[in-house]
C-alpha cells in the first residue's frame, strides 16, 4: 500500500509540473484583465464597473489556479474592501453566512469517519454483505460510495478510504492494475465519487449551491428535500454505473479466489469495534436522522452539521483531537465564504442586474417555458460550460448567481433552475475537470481514454434522467419549474 501511495504522489507531482506553464499564464492574465476592465468604458456605475474588474480577476485565477481557490476568494474580498468598492461588512459578508460553517461541520464528520477507521470497516462490511464476485464487487463499490456520501463530504477522502480495498482485491484476483477488473473497479470508484455528491447534500458543490440559493432568494433547501428530489436519480445511476462497467470491462476472472476469506481476514485484522468507531457511528446516525426529518422540526441542515461536528471534537464524547482538526482544509471554508461575499457584492453593486435580461441567454427564454426542453438546454449548457471552467467550484461560483437571477427575471423557479445547473457539473469526460478525477487517475489503474468512454455514456444517461425527472417527478414533491 505504501508503494502505491508513493506512486500516486509522484504522479500528482508530475502533473503539477506539467501544468506549471498554464499557471504562469494565469498569474499574468488575471491582473492584466482586471486592469484592462478597470479602465474600460463598461458602465456609468463606478461601483459596478470596478466590481466587474475584480470579479474578472477572481474568475481568471479560479480557471488557471495559480494559487489556491481559497486564497483567490480572500484576495477578491480584500480588493472589494481595500479599493472602496463596498464596505468591509459587504466585502466579507459571506463569512457571516451559514454555508461555510455547514461545510466545516460536514468536514468534521468526514474527518471522524476517516480517523476512527469507521469508513474502512463499513467498506468491508458492505462487500461482505453484497458479495465478492466481480459483478457484486462493482455493485459493492458503487453502494459504498453512495453510503460514504452521507458520511464523508469529500470525494477525495472517499477515494482514499476505498482505494486500498480495491488495490488489495485486484491483487487477490492475481491481476495487473490495468486489467479489466482493475480498470472497472477503479474507474467506477473515481467517477462515482464525483457523481453522487451532486445528489446528496453533503459535498462542497451541493452545499455551495444551496448556499447561493439561500443568499439570493431567501429560500432554504432542506437536506431531506434535496435527497428526495434526487432519490430516483440515485437509484437509476447506481444501476446504470453497474451495468455500464460490466459491459465496457468484462472481467478476466469472474470470481475472487477465497474471496470471503480475504474480506473476513481484513475485518479480523481490524479487530473488534473500537470505542471511537462506536462514538462516530452514534453521532453520524444522529446527524442523518435529524437531516432526514428536517421538514418536521425545521432545524436547518447547517445547524445540525456544525452541532454534530463540534460534538465530535469535544473530549470524552467525541473522537477528534486538536491535531486532526488543524489538518482540515480550512481554505475550502474560506473559498465558500469568499464566493458568497462575491455574490453579495454583485447584488450590492447591481452587477447582476447587468446580466439579468433576456440577452444573457438569447433565443432560449421561450424554449425554457417547456420544462422538458428547458431542462435539456440547461443541463447540456452546464456540461459545455464545465468543459471551459473545469472546476465545479469555478463553474458554480462564476455562473450560478447569474443563472438564478435569470430565473427570477423570467418567472422560473430559481431553486429548480439552480439544482439542474449544479447537477450538470457531474458530467465529466476529462481528468482535468476535477481534483477527484486527478486523484483516482494518479493510482494508475485506468487511462484517460477509459474516463472519456465512461464519462460520455454516464453524462448522456444523467441527462436523460434529468430530462424526465424535472418535468414529471419534481412537481409531485412541490418542486415546480415555474414560479
Amino acid at each position: 500500500m505504501e508503494a502505491s501511495t508513493k506512486a500516486a504522489v509522484g504522479s500528482r507531482v508530475r502533473a503539477a509540473e506539467q501544468f506549471s506553464r498554464w499557471k504562469i499564464v494565469g498569474t499574468i492574465l488575471g491582473p492584466t484583465v482586471a486592469v484592462a476592465l478597470w479602465f474600460a468604458p463598461i458602465t456609468n456605475e463606478a461601483a459596478a464597473h470596478h466590481a466587474i474588474a475584480i470579479i474578472a480577476f477572481m474568475i481568471v485565477y479560479w480557471i488557471f489556479e495559480p494559487i489556491d481557490y481559497g486564497i483567490t476568494a480572500l484576495a477578491g474580498c480584500y480588493l472589494f474592501w481595500a479599493l472602496h468598492i463596498v464596505s468591509f461588512a459587504t466585502a466579507f459578508s459571506g463569512f457571516a453566512d451559514s454555508t461555510p460553517w455547514y461545510m466545516f461541520g460536514a468536514m468534521l464528520l468526514g474527518e471522524a469517519v476517516v480517523r476512527s477507521g469507521l469508513g474502512l470497516r463499513l467498506g468491508y462490511i458492505v462487500i461482505r454483505v453484497i458479495g465478492v464476485s466481480y459483478s457484486k464487487l462493482l455493485l459493492s463499490i458503487i453502494v459504498l460510495v453512495v453510503l460514504l456520501n452521507f458520511l464523508v463530504p469529500s470525494g477525495m477522502a472517499q477515494i482514499v478510504i476505498v482505494a486500498p480495498m480495491i488495490i488489495g482485491i485486484v491483487a487477490a484476483f492475481g491481476l495487473q492494475p490495468l486489467s479489466n477488473v482493475g480498470r472497472g473497479l477503479f474507474i467506477v470508484l473515481t467517477y462515482a465519487c464525483g457523481l453522487f455528491n451532486k445528489m446528496i447534500l453533503s459535498g462542497g458543490a451541493s452545499i455551495l449551491t444551496v448556499g447561493i440559493i439561500h443568499q439570493l432568494t431567501g429560500t432554504t433547501v432542506y437536506w431531506g428535500q434535496f435527497l428526495m428530489a434526487y432519490m430516483p436519480a440515485v437509484v437509476v445511476s447506481v444501476f446504470a454505473c453497474w451495468r455500464l462497467i460490466l459491459w465496457l470491462y468484462p472481467p478476466e476472472k469472474t470470481e475472487l479466489p477465497d474471496g470471503r476469506t480475504h474480506v473476513q481476514s481484513a475485518l479480523a485484522e481490524m479487530g473488534p469495534w473500537t470505542l471511537d468507531e462506536k462514538k462516530t457511528i452514534f453521532w453520524l446516525c444522529m446527524a442523518v436522522g435529524l437531516w432526514a426529518t428536517d421538514k418536521l422540526h425545521h432545524v436547518r441542515p447547517e445547524v445540525i452539521a456544525l452541532g454534530i461536528g463540534l460534538a465530535l471534537a469535544f473530549p470524552k464524547v467525541g473522537v477528534l483531537r486538536a491535531r486532526a482538526i488543524r489538518e482540515i482544509n480550512f481554505l475550502l471554508i474560506v473559498f465558500l465564504g469568499g464566493v458568497l461575499s462575491m455574490g453579495e457584492v454583485m447584488l450590492h453593486t447591481k452587477v447582476l442586474d447587468l446580466f439579468s435580461g433576456a440577452a444573457l441567454l438569447p433565443g432560449v427564454v421561450t424554449l425554457f417555458r417547456s420544462p422538458f426542453i428547458g431542462t435539456n438546454v440547461l443541463y447540456w449548457g452546464g456540461v459545455v460550460y464545465h468543459f471551459v471552467l473545469a472546476s465545479e467550484f469555478s463553474m458554480l461560483s462564476t455562473s450560478l448567481p447569474i443563472v438564478i437571477r435569470f430565473a427570477q427575471a423570467h418567472g422560473y423557479n430559481p431553486v429548480a433552475i439552480a439544482m439542474v445547473w449544479s447537477f450538470a457539473g457531474g458530467g465529466k469526460l476529462f481528468v482535468y475537470q476535477s481534483s477527484v478525477l486527478m486523484l483516482g487517475y494518479s493510482y494508475g489503474y485506468f487511462k484517460a481514454r477509459d474516463l472519456l468512454r465512461v464519462g460520455f455514456y454516464l453524462t448522456v444517461v444523467e441527462g436523460v434522467i434529468m430530462a424526465f425527472l424535472v418535468p414529471f417527478y419534481w412537481p409531485l414533491i412541490g418542486l415546480h419549474w415555474l414560479q
